[in-house]
């Protein structure tokens, strides 16, 4: 008889306050996502690592090789399509070159299949009441699939994503801000702002940061978005506004999901529009292919799957404005996103993905410092925040964009990733406690405007808004990314060593702090290296 064995790092557990309110109706049906081991996973490493290191010996791959290399293999698929038949669960579709077997059942089958006991649970953010399923304990597997999976996602439908911007409508006086707040999926919970004292367009930011001409023609920005949607109307206003070319912009629907507007300036579709609205603008010759996806792990993990696995949009960067702190993750989906942006390592994708907006707690009220993920993964471009202060078309000051309670730039240390290589020798200061060695990852690596009483003028829900949050900064990075690969023969790609190598390329941001990280010269835990000198980011990633 095979023997089932605990999976590693499956447990999910509850967020503080969530109540169990008894287990799941045995016939409700969903689906959920296996994620299969890599052929060849040794020489696939080795290949991110030399790139990750800017070997430049080492080239990345294209999706056609990739699959051909580094997919799932036939006998591996055809183990789970036994697994899955086995237990009476259908396979509803299996992607070898995104290594996922997608499976339908009810939770009395999942139950049976994974040696689980999966609970309903309620969990009251504010006057909301927000409900979801997971397993109350780790998953099991058959002893002969644990080298073939390498993790199950779905079980747990809980949203953890949250949207990182602060909105500011500039018809008040003291404006309300919206903010991520754990544990509040959809719709955070609104905080009082500072008024803007001076707002900008996202080509006035362009101006102030030396951007490299050009408008990256002939390539493709995926935005993955976790909920709301954008009005096709505000995208035409917003443009013809600005005076640009309203950019290509194709919505892709994953597992179901669409671009679903509300109409809810405060919610979701300020996100989804904002980061639209600024890649566009200052990418208008790109594509901006929107990856909609459902708020849960499997979600998120499948939009990012998406876009890297698409053949016929070929993103060459990606924009994520939506994250989570890393304690909030399972460790197995947590892996499987890390997993994924290492592919986009493989494949010469950069990802930029913003770095939160409630300082280095990054909104955990436990009393300890938390970065946010995907933000930290040592293979994404974490992007921080600033305030910044203009006139005469140059920058006069930055700081360290931070509200206390209003808002202040994710950054910090990571509990999860180890140092990379390209971090090597840098120090972190902390507020009270002065210098020390960077003994991890630290977060973010970059910055840009984000305060929202300094922040971007964009159109939403049919009315002009200023928008802060590091989640305008996700989307600013990866249309500057896209002019620079539009000037290569080949994209960027993985950036962050590279970037390293040249501090002088950024605006050295020395002054400020996110709570318990303070700015310095050089690289700090709130604004990275600074924000960017464009035209100098662009020499120092060879544009030409």
């Amino acid at each position: 008889m095979t023997r089932h064995l605990p999976v590693a790092g499956s447990e999910h557990p509850a967020p503080a306050g969530a109540q169990c309110v008894g287990a799941c109706d045995p016939a409700e049906r969903f689906r959920i996502v296996l994620i299969l081991r890599r052929q060849a996973s040794a020489e696939f490493h080795e290949l991110v690592d030399r790139l990750a290191a800017n070997d430049p010996a080492a080239q990345p791959v294209s999706r056609e090789e990739y699959e051909r290399r580094f997919g799932a293999s036939a006998a591996d698929i055809e183990r789970v399509e036994q697994f899955a038949s086995a237990h009476g669960l259908a396979v509803d579709q299996a992607d070898a070159s995104a290594r996922r077997v997608v499976l339908s059942g009810t939770v009395q089958q999942y139950n049976a299949a994974f040696g689980i006991d999966l609970q309903h649970f309620e969990h009251q953010v504010g006057k909301t009441t927000h409900h979801f399923h997971q397993p109350s304990g780790p998953l099991h597997l058959p002893e002969d699939m644990h080298e073939v999976v390498t993790a199950v996602v779905g079980l747990d439908n809980r949203a953890k994503a949250q949207p990182h911007f602060r909105i500011v409508p500039t018809n008040l006086t003291n404006a309300p801000a919206a903010a991520d707040a754990p544990g509040a999926p959809i719709r955070p919970p609104i905080r009082a702002a500072r008024a803007v004292t001076r707002s900008f367009t996202p080509l006035q930011l362009a101006e102030l940061y030396s951007f490299p001409a050009g408008d990256g023609s002939g390539q493709c920005i995926a935005v993955i978005e976790m909920g709301g949607g954008y009005d096709t109307a505000d995208l035409s206003a917003y443009f013809n506004e600005l005076g640009v070319s309203a950019p290509r912009v194709e919505d892709v629907s994953v597992d179901q999901a669409t671009n679903a507007p509300t109409g809810d300036p405060n919610g979701p579709d300020a996100e989804v529009t904002l980061d639209v609205e600024i890649a566009g603008a200052l990418a208008p010759g790109a594509l901006i292919a929107v990856y909609f996806a459902p708020n849960s792990e499997a979600g998120f993990v499948d939009a990012v799957s998406a876009a890297l696995h698409d053949s016929q949009r070929k993103p060459s960067v990606i924009s994520i404005s939506w994250g989570a702190p890393e304690s909030a993750w399972s460790q197995q989906t947590l892996g499987a996103l890390n997993d994924a942006l290492q592919t986009a390592v493989a494949l010469g994708v950069t990802v930029c993905a913003a770095s939160g907006d409630s300082g280095s707690s990054d909104g955990v009220s436990d009393g300890a410092d938390h970065v946010d993920f995907p933000a930290s993964s040592p293979y994404a471009l974490g992007c921080g925040g600033t305030h910044i202060a203009a006139s005469n078309g140059r920058i006069s000051q930055e700081t360290v964009w931070s509200e206390g309670e209003n808002g202040a730039t994710g950054g910090g240390v990571s509990a999860t990733f180890a140092l990379p290589d390209w971090q090597k020798g840098l120090r972190v200061v902390r507020g009270s406690g002065g210098a020390g060695a960077l003994v991890r990852r630290g977060v973010p690596d970059v910055a840009a405007d984000a305060d929202p009483a300094t922040g971007y003028e964009v159109r939403v829900a049919g009315a002009d808004t200023v928008v802060g949050g590091t989640s305008a900064v996700a989307p600013l990075w990866a249309a500057l990314i896209a002019r620079i690969n539009a000037a290569r023969s080949t994209p960027v790609g993985f950036a962050n060593a590279k970037l390293y190598a040249q501090p002088g390329a950024f605006n050295d941001v020395t002054s400020g702090s996110n709570g318990d990280f303070s700015a310095a010269p050089g690289w700090d835990a709130c604004t990275g290296l600074g924000t960017p000198v464009g035209t100098k980011v662009a020499t120092a990633l060879g544009s030409a």
